[in-house]
């Protein structure tokens, strides 16, 4: 699985978080996992961002964004010229925050980084016996 993602802090306490959770999908599903995380200033090398926000953007131009729903509707009508369409749900799930892990659980990431363009580049690979 390539997962592409934009900047964030590289060695911060989510993105050890991050990695660590990357880890238990990788084990629970026996996938390697390639993350590439745009640099800084980069993000318009998205093909998502380049190619489908502006659309969003101009289909409610103007529009007043008063409410969850009005946003939703008005993404979930976007088309590209192409034919690319957007779907959208709000996700109400309240999600916990401060959450840290610890030591051991960032050693037990299998995590093999290398360097390359996109700066910030790193494999997971499922754990050989899980």
């Amino acid at each position: 699985m390539l997962i592409l993602a934009d900047g964030g802090g590289a060695n911060g306490k989510r993105c050890s978080l991050w990695k660590w959770e990357l880890q238990q999908c990788a084990d629970e599903f026996g996938l390697t996992i390639t993350v590439t995380h745009y640099p800084t200033g980069a993000l318009k090398w998205n093909p998502i961002e380049h190619r489908l926000f502006c659309h969003i953007s101009h289909n409610w131009a103007g529009q007043p964004l008063i409410s969850y729903e009005t946003m939703l509707k008005l993404i979930r009508t976007t088309k590209t010229a192409t034919g690319v369409c957007c779907r959208a749900r709000l996700d109400r799930k309240r999600y916990k925050t401060g959450l840290e892990i610890t030591t051991d659980q960032r050693q037990a990431v299998n995590l093999q980084a290398y360097r390359a363009l996109p700066k910030y580049n790193y494999t997971i690979r499922p754990h050989p016996n899980k």
